[in-house]
C-alpha cells in the first residue's frame, strides 16, 4: 500500500523559508543581511527573532539597544520580527521555527570557548532538531569582534554580581546562626529543609548565580556545623555523603527552577503590562477620526509609559511635512530633523544609527501603502534609554498610529470620492433634462426666425438685421444645448459609435461648412497629405470634434487671424492639429482647459458653458484617441489630436 504524498496544508517546514536569531553578538547583522540576500533570490518569507533568556538580563543596556536596532533593520528590509523569552534559546528557536514552518535557521558560529561539557547554540539546534537545515555564517575579522567586545558582560567584574554574591553569603551565615540552638531538638533532616529554604529565597531575591554559591554554601555549612564530628570538614558515618550529593542536587534544582520562574513571571508580568497598554491605545485609534484625535492619544500613552513629550508631523496637501494641531511644539532644528526623516525614509536619533546623538527621536510612520508621517519623540528626563522591550513597544504603538493615519485619510478620500460621485451624478441629470427641455422651444424658435427671414415680400433692412441677428443667437443656442446633449450622453454611457471607415478630409470639409459663418472673417488654411490613410470613426461625432475646435479657435482669435489645420502620420497614428495666432492659452490650463465648465479666460465677453473641448476629449477618447493642448513659441494656441490607424482597407486604383 503506497502513502499518498504530504497535502500543501501540512506541517513539514518549508526548506526555503529563513529564521534568523538575533543576539548581542557582532555576527547579528551580518545575519540579518545574509537572510536578505538569501530570500530575495527565492522569494521566501523570513523571520528575525531575539530571544529573552536569564542571561540575557545581565547584558548593558548598549548590547540590548543594539539588538533592538537589529530587529528593526530586518524589519524594514522585509523581516517578520518577534521578541520571545524562554529558559532555552535553542528550545524556542526550534518551537518557533516549526509553528511558522521555517525550514532554515541560519546562526553565526560561537565565539567564546566553552568547557567539554557544554554546547554551543547550533549545536543544540542540530541536535534537537535534525528535520531542520543549518546555516551557520562565517566569522569575520577580530576587529569587529573587539570593536565590539566591550557590549558582551564579563560577569566577575561587575559590581550588582558580587553585591548578590555577598548577600547569599550572608543569607546562609543567618540560616546556620539561626538553626545552631535548634542543633538538639530538630532531627538532621528538618536542618537539610531550613537550608533549602535559604536556597530558594536567594534564588528568588538574588538569581541563579547567588542561589548556586548559596547551594554550595548551604552544603559546606550543614557539613562544619552540623554532621558529626561538628567544626570539622571530615565525615564520620558515610552515610552523610548521601546527604551532601542529595542535598546539594536538591538546592541545585530548587535554585534553577526558582530563579527560572521568577524570570518567567517577571517576562510575564512586563509583556501583560505592555499588551494591556497596547490594547488600550488601539481602542482608542480605532475610534479617531481627526488627525488631532490621534495627537492626543499619542501624547497620553507615550507621555504616560515612556516619559516623553510627543509631535506629530504629516504630508500636507502639496506633499510636505507639516506640524499637526495639537504637538508639542518643535523648534526649527527637530522639526529640520523630522522633515529629513520623512523625506529618506528613515528613522532618526536616540538610539538610532543615524544622528544617535540627537535629543529626541524620529520615527518613521509607514503605512501598507505609503508613508503617513513621523512621529517625534521628546524625552523629558536626561539620559533617556529604554530596554528592549520597551524600544519595540514604542516601535509597535508607532504602527498603530501610522495604521491609523492611513485609515483616516482613506476614509476622507471615499468620502470625496462619494461627494463627488453624487455631484458627478446630479449635473449629468441636470445636463440630461435642460438639453432635451430646451430642444422644443429653439427648434420652433429656430423655425419661426427662418420664417421672417425668408418671408415674402421681404422684410425691411432694419427689420431684416434684427431677423437675421436673432436668427445667429438661436443658432449659437441650439450648437450650445448639442453640447450639454452629447455631454450627457458621453458621460451617462449612451453615447454609440457608429464607426466606418472614412477619409479625414471629407469629415473636415463637413466641420467647414457648418462653421462657414464663424470662419468668414479668419484666414484658413488646411494642410492635409495625400497619403493619409482611412481612419475608423465616427463621422458625425468627429464633425462634432472640429466643429468645436474650430469655433473655439474663431472665438478667441482676432479677426483676420491666421487658422492652420493640418495632419501627418507618426506610427500608428494619424495626428491632427489646429493651430492659431491669437493670444494663446492661459499658463498652467493646458490640461484643465479639457475639464467641464472649464473656459479659458473666466470673464469674458464669448459665450458658452465651457463644454466644447470637454466634448472634445470625450468623442477623441472614445476612439482610442488622445487630445493634448499647448502654447505656440511664438503665440497663440495649438491642439493635437492623435487618433490610431488601425487596419484600413485597401482602396483598389481607378483604371
Amino acid at each position: 500500500m503506497t502513502r499518498s504524498p504530504p497535502s500543501p496544508t501540512s506541517d513539514w517546514p518549508a526548506r526555503e523559508a529563513v529564521l534568523v536569531c538575533v543576539g548581542p553578538g557582532p555576527d547579528s547583522e551580518k545575519l540579518v543581511l545574509r537572510a536578505a540576500r538569501r530570500v530575495s533570490q527565492t522569494g521566501a518569507p523570513w523571520h528575525a527573532i531575539a530571544i529573552e533568556t536569564p542571561a540575557m538580563q545581565t547584558l548593558p543596556a548598549a548590547a540590548r539597544a543594539r539588538i533592538f536596532g537589529i530587529l528593526a533593520m530586518a524589519r524594514e528590509i522585509g523581516a517578520k520580527t518577534a521578541n520571545l523569552s524562554g529558559q532555552d534559546a535553542a528550545t524556542v528557536a526550534i518551537a518557533y521555527a516549526r509553528e511558522h514552518r521555517l525550514g532554515t535557521l541560519l546562526v553565526g558560529r560561537d565565539r567564546y570557548r566553552r568547557l567539554p561539557w557544554q554546547h554551543s547554540f547550533a549545536e543544540k539546534i542540530g541536535r534537537l532538531a535534525p528535520d531542520l537545515e543549518l546555516l551557520q555564517v562565517a566569522r569575520d575579522d577580530d576587529e569587529l569582534e573587539s570593536r565590539l567586545s566591550h557590549l558582551v558582560p564579563q560577569w566577575h567584574n561587575t559590581t550588582k554580581q558580587w553585591h548578590s554574591f555577598g548577600l547569599a553569603f550572608l543569607v546562609v551565615a543567618l540560616v546556620t546562626a539561626g538553626s545552631a540552638p535548634l542543633y538538639a531538638h530538630l532531627n538532621m533532616a528538618n536542618i537539610v529543609m531550613i537550608f533549602l529554604l535559604a536556597v530558594v529565597f536567594a534564588a528568588i531575591r538574588l538569581g541563579r548565580g547567588a542561589a548556586l554559591l548559596a547551594a554550595f554554601l548551604s552544603v559546606a555549612s550543614f557539613d562544619f556545623f552540623f554532621v558529626p564530628p561538628r567544626f570539622t570538614f571530615a565525615v564520620h558515618d558515610a552515610q552523610y555523603l548521601v546527604t551532601f550529593v542529595v542535598m546539594l542536587t536538591v538546592a541545585l534544582l530548587v535554585g534553577q527552577l526558582t530563579a527560572g520562574l521568577k524570570f518567567q513571571v517577571s517576562v510575564t508580568g512586563m509583556r501583560e503590562a505592555q499588551m494591556r497598554a497596547l490594547y488600550e491605545m488601539s481602542r482608542d485609534l480605532s475610534s479617531a477620526l481627526r488627525v488631532e484625535q490621534i495627537v492626543t492619544i499619542s501624547q497620553r500613552f507615550i507621555g504616560q509609559g515612556f516619559h516623553a513629550a510627543v509631535a506629530l508631523c504629516v504630508p500636507g496637501k502639496e506633499g510636505s511635512l507639516v506640524q499637526v494641531e495639537g504637538s508639542c511644539p518643535l523648534d526649527d532644528a527637530a522639526f529640520a530633523m523630522a522633515r529629513w526623516s520623512f523625506e529618506h525614509g528613515q528613522s532618526a536619533g536616540l538610539g538610532m544609527k543615524t544622528m544617535p546623538t540627537a535629543p529626541l527621536l524620529c520615527i518613521l510612520l509607514r503605512g501598507p501603502t505609503r508613508l503617513c508621517g513621523v512621529l517625534v519623540v521628546m524625552p523629558e528626563v536626561p539620559d533617556w534609554e529604554l530596554p528592549l522591550e520597551q524600544r519595540q513597544l514604542l516601535d509597535t504603538s508607532a504602527t498603530l498610529i501610522a495604521i491609523t493615519l492611513e485609515r483616516i485619510h482613506y476614509v476622507v478620500l471615499a468620502r470625496d470620492a462619494q461627494v463627488n460621485m453624487e455631484s458627478e451624478r446630479l449635473r449629468n441629470s441636470l445636463l440630461s433634462a435642460i438639453s432635451h427641455d430646451l430642444r422644443t422651444p429653439l427648434t420652433v424658435i429656430t423655425g419661426l426666425t427662418d420664417a421672417l427671414c425668408m418671408a415674402a415680400p421681404p422684410l425691411s433692412e432694419p427689420h431684416a438685421a434684427l431677423a437675421q441677428a436673432m436668427r445667429d443667437e438661436v443658432s449659437r443656442t441650439v450648437t450650445m444645448a448639442n453640447n450639454l446633449l452629447d455631454m450627457a450622453r458621453m458621460q451617462l454611457g449612451n453615447a454609440v459609435l457608429n464607426r466606418s471607415w472614412q477619409t479625414l478630409e471629407e469629415v473636415i470639409g463637413v466641420s467647414m461648412g457648418h462653421c462657414a459663418s464663424l470662419l468668414a472673417r479668419h484666414t484658413v488654411r488646411i494642410d492635409l497629405p495625400a497619403d493619409l490613410p482611412l481612419l475608423e470613426m465616427d463621422s458625425e461625432l468627429m464633425a462634432r470634434v472640429f466643429n468645436n475646435l474650430l469655433e473655439n479657435a474663431a472665438k478667441y482669435t482676432q479677426p483676420g487671424s491666421l487658422i492652420l489645420l493640418s495632419a501627418r502620420r507618426v506610427g500608428d497614428c494619424v495626428q491632427v492639429s489646429v493651430a492659431d495666432n491669437g493670444p494663446g492659452l492661459p499658463p498652467g490650463m493646458e490640461s484643465k482647459i479639457f475639464e467641464k465648465f472649464t473656459r479659458g479666460k473666466m470673464e469674458s465677453t464669448v459665450t458658452g458653458f465651457g463644454l466644447g473641448l470637454a466634448i472634445v476629449r470625450a468623442i477623441v477618447e472614445a476612439h482610442a484617441g488622445v487630445v493634448r493642448a499647448e502654447n505656440l513659441p511664438e503665440t497663440g494656441a495649438r491642439f493635437i489630436l492623435s487618433l490610431p490607424v488601425g487596419d484600413p482597407p485597401t482602396i483598389p486604383e481607378e483604371l
